[in-house]
């Protein structure tokens, strides 16, 4: 236990050290708060240990082998690259080291006290904090719940030998020849990629239509197109119905339509989404806070519960789970206990998806925009007209706008294409800021680079295409 002061009263109490958790424990002491942060795992939380940050260390180093194997594009000639696993497992836990370090001196250096241990609610203004070796109590003038979230286990495929969740997976003892997937949305699709880059076979069960269920249809069929390309076995609309496992392999039986198949790998890898951690021994119902049926805290434009002292935020609310929301979440909640007029606006939240090809999207997508019968105009633009991505050898996908027809404000935006998650933060920026197509096709956009493609995407949409032939109205 690291605690600067031996009082037991605190003015803001954080449950939680993951991206949500320590986000509001630095701004809530930035704004001159008494804060303790608590996490019975460690600093940094799902993302920085075992989620976004590993996870994407594991994907770049597929993306260093897949190139090394396809030198001879560029005009390099070089031996048949090997992977070592175990150094590939290195860079990443050096990468989440630092990481989890950095975040500590942070917390640290901004006189957040820390302890590494469990909360448990005495009632709506006391709690204890608890490990093996001790457990004050405390009493807070304000609380923020950031416990975030786990993987959803199906009782037909409990987590045990060759049947593994996101975590067990970024942490195999080896490559496998063979994986099965359960679930094609963005955790399962990444993961996937990544070990068909380093030559596994790969089938995916899915139980839509497509996979990546939370993107356009056009968005997900260019990464399928690629993924198959690449030998992955894609199983739409299909139900997981069983898994029996020997100490080498597990098989799977699906069923599609009235049709039951099987398949054999070396490992199963289940991703059907994530729980919030608002179970176990914390105690929300003991001191009446108020849920969804989902297991969710309810909360209002500024976190805060049916209790407003307690706020909660990041995956245990209703919405997206996603790190930078609850990041954004948790300074909003740390600003408002001081006082500040923060609150939350969620008209710009990117998500992205480090699929291959990479996915950034951001507003409302065409599919969307139909739904509700707006008044749209869209503009699209292919990679493989820019200059750019043909240097890069990287010239599938596309960048879509949505403007509303009579404002010309830009409403939405994907892309589906290298380095889409960062290109994404753009039109990001351009609806939070009220921007419209004509500001963005205004905007003096760097060439040779892929950001053209947005400036294309606007001019398209426009009607007056610079790069392209202009589509007869």
């Amino acid at each position: 236990m690291v605690v600067g002061d031996a009082s037991l009263d605190i003015d803001t109490l954080v449950i939680g050290a993951g991206p949500g958790g320590y986000v509001a424990a630095i701004r809530a002491a930035q704004l001159g708060q008494k804060v303790l942060c608590v996490d019975k795992a460690n600093v940094g939380g799902v993302c920085l240990n075992v989620g976004c940050i590993p996870s994407k260390a594991l994907i770049s180093a597929s993306h260093q082998y897949e190139n090394a194997l396809h030198a001879e594009t560029f005009g390099i000639e070089i031996s048949k690259p090997n992977v070592d696993w175990n150094k590939v497992q290195d860079f990443k836990n050096k990468i989440v080291s630092q990481l989890t370090g950095g975040v500590a001196g942070l917390l640290k250096a901004n006189k957040v006290d820390y302890f590494n241990g469990e909360v448990m609610f005495i009632n709506e203004n006391e709690a204890r904090v608890f490990n093996d070796a001790e457990a004050p109590r405390y009493r807070f003038k304000n609380c923020i719940i950031a416990t975030g979230s786990r993987p959803i286990e199906l009782k037909a495929f409990p987590y045990s030998g060759r049947i593994v969740s996101s975590t067990e997976a970024l942490s195999l003892p080896e490559i496998p020849k063979s994986i099965v997937v359960i679930g094609g949305g963005y955790i399962g699709i990444e993961l996937s990629q990544m070990y068909s880059n380093y030559g596994t076979q790969v089938t995916v069960i899915e139980g839509s239509d497509s996979i990546l269920p939370g993107f356009d249809k056009d968005v997900s069929a260019v990464v399928a197109k690629k993924f198959k390309a690449k030998g992955a076995n894609i199983i739409t609309g299909a139900q997981a119905k069983s898994a029996t496992q020997t100490d080498k392999d597990v098989t799977v039986t699906y069923t599609v339509g009235d049709k039951e198949e099987s398949v054999t790998a070396d490992y199963l890898l289940v991703t059907v989404g994530r729980r919030p951690n608002t179970d176990g021994e914390l105690g929300l119902d003991l001191i009446g806070i108020e849920m969804t049926d989902r297991g969710l805290v309810k909360v209002d434009e500024f976190g805060r519960t049916n209790h407003k002292h307690i706020y909660a935020i990041g995956d245990i609310v209703p919405g997206l789970a996603l790190a930078h929301k609850a990041m954004y979440e948790g300074r909003v909640a740390a600003e408002h206990i001081a006082g500040e007029a923060s609150a939350v606006d969620y008209k710009a939240i990117p998500a992205v998806c480090f699929s291959d090809p990479e996915i950034g999207s951001v507003g409302i997508s065409e599919s969307e925009a139909k739904a509700q019968g707006l008044n749209v105009t869209v503009g699209k633009f292919n990679y493989g007209a820019n200059g750019r991505a043909m240097s890069l050898n990287a010239t599938e996908g596309f960048v879509k706008l949505i403007g509303d027809a009579e404002t010309g404000l830009l409403l939405g935006a994907q892309i589906v294409g290298i380095e889409a998650s960062n290109m994404i933060a753009e039109l990001a920026l351009a609806i939070e800021m009220g921007a419209t197509v004509e500001d963005i096709a205004l905007t003096i956009h760097a060439h040779p680079t892929l950001g053209e493609i947005v400036l294309d995407a606007a001019e398209m949409l426009l009607g007056h295409p610079i790069h392209a032939v202009a589509k007869k109205k």
